[in-house]
């Protein structure tokens, strides 16, 4: 812990993340780098290890802040919000699909403003891109839920803090994505298609007590390989979790790939070496560790819940929207009495007075924390049942009340061409048209409220379109000699508390005719599913002559039917052209 993340988690008893000297060290190699005293590629792994991405965009760059577990404090959202309303590009954030939040077009010339700024508040950049352990996901709903054996939260603090600037953290052989969770039945973490995940787990002993602790599983990823992360142990005591983690770093880095960069994740290396040997070298890594002393356990201090206060009299009655609101967006906590609050953000983005607005409710009305979540919501707590009329109105003042939570409605994205360099395709642009097709057909978007679908604008899945229901994945193809933004679907993709099941290719599909597949695979769950069956296990099983004899005319594109607007990326106002360039995923 350092003397700034005392400083800076004031009126919280959380411990920041933060530490100056990496705000000064950045400077300091970037003042070396403008002498010509370090070359272009070591500034760019060190800037990428803290926090700092480049965009297509010459001059501006992508801020990503790291959040262990997604909570944010008061003073954290307020802070958000000031760099979003000086520096970021439409003065908002965005929530990712890992739970940070970034800024997109931030002037090269500010980010040392932004960087210090956060780390004020107790919030880190390091370690945040590059070759590094990233960010820890947790599952949102993380002491609330119902079914879990304990809350994961102080375990993944505990991760957290003990990786973030460890030996062995900046320096792996790519980047590696760690999560924790835990609620039965279920993945919120999604630690199945992690490098590492740690899922609740508890077991009963000989004498009858009851012991907590892990399933361990690692090496799950998505893009060009995907693999549903492989169990590494069953069980594993509470108290050997730092131990564990550390082991399984270090055995990446010792046998990770360092000569070929696209195939240097974990689960290329489990691959190469097979899941035995892989096995044994964690456990002979493991013991390694104890005889230098271990990892002792030490669990960092929690905030204490707020006490349920009795209804007062006389509140306004809920306004026009409530109820539909509420049924997608409000889940009971297993303390009684408390609600969550899926607050949902369309396409992961949020304004400066929004991120305020929640800052105030969260303190006023919930636990003081917001929780970001991997479908880029966020997620206020410890609300009192009796006050959720009162929260809605507020978010209808935010404009923030918007029904369809984690339903179809509220589709996944990438940030795709509008700022990244590997996307081919301007992804949101294809999430906006499909939310705003799919709000405009409640009727259609009843019949399968369940499915998710996700958009990325690359074979990377930064939008997660492989373990979606519906996913749809950026592409080019030419018609005429000109070429033309296409999407290839894929289907059936899912994630739960066993394993990650990834989507098949099916169709390759041009942009503009993207809602109208997606309404016709909505019609053909609705007249071919089987009493209970779930989108994402109809889509899987759906017979491809099936597919093909629904949507077949639509995956056509003659030059002579195209128009021009079919030449266009959607959201776009440009000829569509394909211009990628060296991203720095991978530097």
């Amino acid at each position: 812990m350092t003397a700034l993340a005392d400083k800076t988690t004031r009126g919280s008893t959380r411990l920041g993340f933060a530490d100056e000297r990496d705000v000064d060290l950045f400077v300091q190699r970037l003042e070396a780098f403008e002498r010509g005293e370090l070359s272009a590629d070591d500034w760019r792994s060190f800037r990428l290890l803290n926090g700092v991405y480049g965009q297509r965009q010459d001059g501006v760059m992508m801020i990503r802040s790291k959040i262990p577990g997604g909570i944010l404090n008061r003073r954290q959202l307020e802070a958000l919000a000031e760099i979003a309303e000086r520096w970021g590009g439409g003065a908002k954030g965005h929530v990712t699909t890992r739970q940070n939040v970034q800024f997109h077009f931030v002037a090269s010339a500010n980010v040392e403003a932004a960087l210090r700024l956060l780390a004020d508040c107790g919030i880190t950049t390091r370690e945040a891109c590059g070759h590094s352990v990233r960010n820890f996901t947790l599952c949102p709903f993380a002491g609330i839920a119902g079914e879990e054996p304990f809350d994961p939260t102080p375990y993944m603090e505990a991760l957290a803090h003990h990786l973030l600037r460890g030996p062995y953290s900046a320096s792996l052989p790519r980047k590696f994505k760690p999560s924790v969770g835990g609620c039965c039945g279920t993945d919120c973490s999604q630690a199945f298609i992690n490098d590492l995940g740690f899922l609740a787990r508890q077991r009963t002993l000989a004498d009858g007590s009851r012991e907590i602790g892990f399933q361990v599983v690692a090496g799950g990823g998505l893009s060009t390989l995907r693999r549903s992360a492989i169990t590494v142990e069953e069980f594993l005591p509470a108290d050997e979790l730092l131990e564990s983690a550390d082991a399984i770093v270090r055995v990446f880095h010792a046998i990770g790939n360092r000569e070929n960069k696209a195939k240097a994740r974990l689960k290329w290396a489990i691959d190469k070496v097979g899941v035995p040997a892989f096995v044994a070298a964690y456990h002979a890594e493991r013991a390694r560790i104890r005889a230098e002393g271990g990892a002792p356990l030490t669990l960092p201090p929690q905030p204490t819940p707020p006490a349920l206060r009795p209804p007062l009299p006389q509140l306004a009655p809920p306004e026009d929207g409530f109820a539909a609101w509420a049924a997608d967006s409000v889940r009971p906590q297993k303390q009684p009495g408390f609600s969550a609050v899926v607050v949902r953000l369309v396409l992961g983005d949020i304004t400066a007075v929004q991120l305020r607005g929640l800052a105030r409710l969260a303190a006023e009305l919930g636990e003081g924390e917001v929780r970001a979540t991997n479908q880029q919501n966020l997620l206020l707590r410890y609300i009192p049942t009796w006050k959720l009329p009162l929260l809605h109105r507020e978010l209808v003042a935010l404009g923030l009340a918007r029904a369809g939570a984690d339903t179809v409605v509220d589709v996944t994205s990438c940030p795709g061409a509008s700022s990244c360099k590997l996307a081919v395709t301007a992804s949101r642009g294809l999430a906006s048209v499909l939310t705003e097709h799919l709000e405009a057909r409640p009727a259609l978007a009843a019949k399968a409220r369940s499915l998710d679908i996700k958009v990325s604008g690359c074979p990377n899945s930064c939008g997660q379109h492989h373990i979606a229901g519906i996913g749809f994945q950026g592409g080019v193809r030419k018609v005429g000699g000109r070429a033309v933004p296409q999407y290839l679907l894929h289907l059936g993709g899912s994630i739960d508390g066993t394993r990650a099941t990834f989507g098949r290719l099916a169709a390759k599909i041009p942009a503009r005719n993207v809602a109208t597949v997606v309404e016709r695979l909505i019609e053909l769950y609705d007249e071919d599913k089987q009493p209970g069956e779930a989108p994402s296990a109809f889509f899987a099983r759906l017979a491809p002559a099936r597919l093909k004899s629904r949507i077949d005319d639509l995956t056509v594109l003659e030059a002579s039917a195209a128009g021009p607007e079919d030449f266009v990326d959607l959201g776009e106002t440009e000829a569509f052209e394909v211009k990628l360039s060296e991203g720095e995923c991978a530097a």
